[in-house]
């Protein structure tokens, strides 16, 4: 059984692979189990020494890595490269982070007797991850789970099948001993398979929520640990003291880069009545000004969504919208590249819309946001928590303890001030509510991929 991948950009095949059969799980899952038990007795710094060296080798081949997401995925060329970059930020942040986090905890002493805590590593992880960001979301699952001593299994997404391909073969340059990080092509039965495998001891999983309950029940038979990253609705709020420039630019940056196609891409916003007229304005004025079309273009802001499909999701979300009275502010027309029964979508602003419409409940996961106005803090926090999703928030405001009293009535995982759509790697990244459960990155991502081993030694006798 073949695998393809479909290019957005003019339809073509751009790769094929042929998909696992039974044997070559089962011997994947056995290779994983047998290199684990070496792995994890390498020191924490020879581990870290061969992730540094991977992303060095990495980040010398980003032009080539970014060519190829381009034409995978259809982000403009002149962002994919970046996507290496920021790679690199997160591999290098857990590698350093890494000796400390993992070193055994010592507890204070006791006459006659040694007594520490280990982090013990897993077993076998195995990493599920999305196309719109698979090298960032593969590293955030893979590398501190490597670090931490466990061995992966990566299932990439058949839209960036090479994906994990390329970071096995660095790995393998950098070090990396066989069978430590391996990837499978497989149909979405076998990966339910696996997760369901007695030799799995962790599932780390990027997708959307129904992918993600499917996961979980899969899991739900054993005593194991799920990941779930799932994605978002994430609003933002500007208040009536915002840097009204800054705050515009940057919300119109969070709601359109990757033509919207990101988990944490602000999909609401919250503006308080005495700024509301101009950040609109302003809002549209910028958005007209992007450019869809060829990715491969330097000059192209956006390229077009990864499949037809999903873009006609935001065209049925914006036009059901403006049938309960939203009214949209950008015309289709100033973006020719934009067409019915294509992945080309323009971007779109609409006004006038309530909580009442999918374009301001369910995930778009495109190039359209909805703006509503709001009188205050408090009708501000209600309709930021007025959603099933829980990963980021932001608000834009001069007034940090005015942002600090907001974010903790928000009901999310990562609250920001005058930024967006953007992860620190010495933040733990989480979600909650149907944004998922558990956390990637930060010192605090060794806690769960690894569990505490007690060592109670008596030295005198």
């Amino acid at each position: 059984m073949v695998q393809q991948t479909i290019s957005p950009i003019d339809g073509s095949v751009f790769e094929e692979r042929v998909l696992a059969d039974d044997a070559l799980i089962a011997a994947t899952l056995t290779q994983a189990r047998a290199t684990q038990a070496k792995w994890k007795s390498v020191p924490v710094a020879e581990r870290a020494a061969i992730i540094r060296r991977f992303t060095e080798i990495m980040v010398g081949r980003r032009l080539d890595l970014g060519r190829e997401i381009t034409a995978q995925m259809g982000r403009p060329i002149q962002y994919t490269p970046r996507e290496i970059d920021r790679m690199a930020d997160r591999t290098y942040a857990m590698a350093d982070f890494a000796e400390s986090e993992l070193a055994d905890i010592p507890l204070p002493a006791v006459a006659g007797f040694s007594r520490f805590i280990r982090r013990e590593p897993l077993g076998v992880v195995f990493a599920i991850v999305p196309w719109n960001y698979p090298y960032l979301v593969a590293a955030n699952a893979a590398i501190p789970a490597l670090l931490a001593g466990n061995s992966v299994i990566l299932k990439p997404s058949p839209q960036t099948a090479l994906c994990g391909e390329r970071m096995r073969q660095a790995l393998h340059e950098a070090g990396l001993p066989d069978g430590v990080f391996q990837t499978l092509h497989v149909t979405p039965e076998d990966a339910d398979r696996i997760v369901r495998s007695p030799q799995v001891d962790f599932v780390a999983f990027t997708g959307s929520v129904a992918v993600g309950h499917a996961v979980q029940r899969a899991a739900s038979d054993r005593f194991i640990g799920v990941g779930l990253e799932l994605g978002g609705k994430d609003p933002a709020y500007v208040r009536a003291d915002a840097d009204l420039p800054y705050a515009i630019e940057n919300v119109v940056d969070g709601a359109f880069f990757n033509s919207g196609q990101s988990c944490c891409a602000i999909e609401r916003v919250y503006v308080h009545d005495s700024v509301y007229d101009k950040f609109v304005e302003s809002a549209v004025s910028l958005t007209r000004g992007y450019t869809l079309g060829d990715p491969f273009d330097p000059s192209t802001m956006l390229g077009p969504m990864v499949r037809t499909s999903s873009a006609d999701f935001v065209r049925k979300q914006i036009a059901e919208a403006i049938e309960s009275g939203a009214n949209p502010l950008v015309d289709e027309n100033d973006f020719p590249a934009s067409s019915a029964g294509t992945p080309y979508l323009a971007p779109q602003i609409l006004v006038d819309v309530n909580h009442s419409m999918s374009l301001m409940r369910d995930e778009s996961f495109g190039p359209v946001v909805g703006i509503m106005r709001v009188g205050s803090d408090e009708e501000a926090v209600k309709m930021m928590n007025d959603s099933a999703f829980g990963l980021t928030a932001s608000v834009w405001t001069e007034d940090a303890a005015a942002a600090l009293n907001i974010g903790d009535q928000i009901a999310c995982g990562t609250v920001f001030m005058n930024r967006c759509d953007y992860l620190d790697p010495e933040l733990p990244w989480t979600g909650v509510k149907d944004s998922g459960r558990g956390h990637t990155l930060s010192r605090l991502a060794y806690e769960t991929l690894t569990r505490p081993k007690s060592f109670h030694l008596r030295t005198e006798h």
